[in-house]
């Protein structure tokens, strides 16, 4: 479906629904959760709130070309200071809420921020921490209220909105002179990339970068004004900023923003969303919740369960066929649906028109499952240096295990070595301040993505791996560690997977349980343990994994083959710089952390030997 308007810029889009659109549209913008009950965000209020904080920010001295940075968790205010600060043409600079305090500090130094906004008092003691530290840093301004005693140049963001309407009396069409000042050329955002090695990158995004991202979206989906986006990846990120948030005001939908992961399920229940970006961890887990319940209903239930997913996933294979469904799967598939999959889509609202599904591999057994059940999952690929998307399925011309094909405007090819090359008016402009690094990425006008893949026969692109993951076994043999790790992931009992074996004769793993998935099967079988640190050492718990890992490697070939693994006793995370903001495993962090204990694995093997 086609934009609602010919945006050249991000504030094209704001001018647009805030004008032209408002007086025709009674739908709401946003729905936020207020009080326990979500409440409307009218175009109205969208566009009184950030005016008045554009221009109180005006008032503080933000102009043409200034970086300010955005920390904060998805809410409306986020949106209201990302259109304000780009209506001004300034920079939106965003940092992710679990950023570290040395983290925040270089991100704001190396983008010459002149200004922060933060959500909550938390994120203040962070910036106060290291204040001292920022060059360039002026103001600091913060949403929820403030308990302790405020320092100089800390601002409420209601303060900065009152400073706005005061600016706006003598400066009345301020706002709309400015945000009309900007060209699709000019820089629009510094996304700084996590990385899962070196310091972060800023990655240089142009407001025709990402235009050009939503319009070619738009011309793949029809996204508009019925939907409902419920956004809970993090909108500092780029993939959910494109596709979740400025693909959706485009089409004129409603965003509604959850309350946090912990609450995604009651949202979709409150919400009722017929759109959602997510990431496959979210698959993973609520595939591993079901299979759970069912697990614990009586055997004859259990069947109907795997009979009802065996016929949706029969039904689906031939609804792709020439020859078209026979009538008789038809009745099949129409009473599994009554009897179990309309009460899986009932758990996400019961109007959800498909996921799309970006930030690592879907593993192909995840998308057939849920491909199944009625809940189709719509996988692409791209980087925050492409705005993100490259490549993405289609509703009508998808398959599982790809990423789809190129969208309209990029060009995709294969590298002699297999790297992944891409080239269109989405690809970034370098990296801030580092020419050599972007000297490495942008050659002769093509992105090297960094990513090994294949397109197939019918033109779906493989992605295979990165092309620093790939492992060289001490054997000679080249091993692609994702598809392993994604295949051991589908397991019940298998919550995050490494795979380790880097010039090394054989494969190992360091394995993080699903511990509800253990705890439960231990206390069916009686197993005594007195907490997680005991049970990942319990013979019969070890020797159920052993089971599991025989399982699934009977679709790897030999040397693809886990020789042995360990099982760790608590998870990898953000916090402790083992998984990226984007929730990607930082394997050189993890080698190093556990070198002790993969030596021991690899010591305990040679014995064998």
């Amino acid at each position: 479906m086609p934009l609602l308007s010919n945006f050249k810029t991000i504030p094209d889009i704001f001018n647009f629904l805030t004008g032209e659109y408002e007086k025709r549209n009674s739908k709401p913008v946003f729905k936020r959760k207020v009080d326990g009950k979500y409440t409307d965000i009218s175009y109205q209020e969208f566009k009184d709130q950030t005016e008045s904080f554009a221009l109180g920010l005006a008032s503080l001295g933000v102009k043409r070309g200034d970086k300010v940075a955005i920390i904060s968790e998805n809410r409306v205010e986020w949106a209201f200071s990302d259109f304000a600060i780009l209506g001004l043409g300034a920079v939106n600079v965003p940092l992710y809420p679990i950023s570290t305090a040395d983290t925040v500090q270089y991100i704001l130094n190396d983008s010459e921020a002149v200004g922060v906004i933060v959500s909550t008092e938390l994120h203040l003691n962070k910036i106060l921490k290291v204040r001292n530290k920022l060059k360039y840093l002026n103001f600091i301004v913060v949403m929820n209220p403030v308990k302790q005693e405020r320092p100089e140049k800390v601002y409420m963001f209601n303060e900065v909105q009152e400073m706005g309407r005061e600016f706006g009396k003598e400066h009345p069409d301020y706002y709309k002179q400015q945000s009309e000042l900007n060209r699709e050329d000019d820089l629009c955002t510094i996304i700084y990339t996590s990385g899962t090695t070196g310091e972060p990158k800023g990655v240089l995004l142009t407001h025709k970068n990402i235009i050009s991202n939503v319009t070619a979206v738009h011309q793949i989906f029809d996204i508009g004004e019925s939907d409902v986006f419920l956004s809970f990846l993090p909108l500092s990120h780029i993939f959910e900023r494109m596709a979740g948030y400025y693909t959706a005001l485009a089409g004129g939908s409603t965003i509604a923003y959850a309350e946090g992961i912990e609450k995604i399920s009651t949202n979709m229940l409150e919400i009722k969303p017929t759109l959602m970006t997510a990431v496959p961890r979210l698959f993973e887990r609520i595939y591993s919740r079901i299979i759970r319940n069912i697990e614990k209903e009586p055997e004859k239930k259990q069947k109907i369960f795997r009979w009802a997913i065996e016929t949706g996933k029969e039904y689906m294979s031939k609804k792709k066929s020439p020859g078209g469904v026979p009538v008789g799967l038809n009745l099949k598939y129409k009473l599994a649906d009554k009897l179990v999959f309309n009460k899986i889509r009932a758990r996400t609202g019961g109007n959800l028109r498909f996921f799309i599904s970006g930030g690592a591999a879907l593993s192909r057994e995840l998308g057939q499952f849920f491909e199944a059940v009625g809940l189709l999952i719509i996988e692409g690929y791209g980087l925050t240096e492409s705005s993100p998307v490259i490549a993405v399925n289609r509703l009508n011309d998808y398959k599982f295990g790809t990423v789809g094909k190129p969208i309209p405007g990029v060009e995709v090819k294969i590298a002699q070595d297999g790297e992944i090359l891409a080239a269109g008016p989405n690809i970034m402009q370098g990296y801030f301040k580092k020419k050599k690094e972007t000297e490495e990425v942008l050659k002769d006008g093509w992105l090297h993505t960094g990513d090994i893949g294949v397109f197939d026969a019918e033109g779906f692109l493989i992605i295979t791996d990165r092309k620093k993951h790939l492992f060289k076994t001490s054997g000679g043999k080249y091993v692609a560690p994702t598809p392993i790790e994604n295949l051991f992931l589908a397991s019940k009992y298998i919550d995050q997977f490494v795979l380790i074996g880097d010039r090394r004769m054989f494969l190992t793993a360091l394995v993080v349980p699903d511990f509800e998935a253990l705890k439960e099967y231990a206390d069916a079988h009686r197993i005594s343990y007195k907490d997680e640190k005991e049970l990942v050492k319990l013979k019969q718990i070890n020797d159920l994994l052993e089971k599991e890992f025989n399982e699934f490697q009977k679709k790897l070939a030999n040397f693809e083959r886990v020789r042995k693994f360990t099982l760790l006793e608590k998870p990898f995370t953000i916090e402790n710089g083992e998984v990226t903001p984007s929730l990607k495993i930082r394997r050189k962090v993890i080698e190093e952390r556990y070198r002790d204990l993969i030596e021991d694995m690899y010591n305990a093997m040679e014995k064998k030997v």
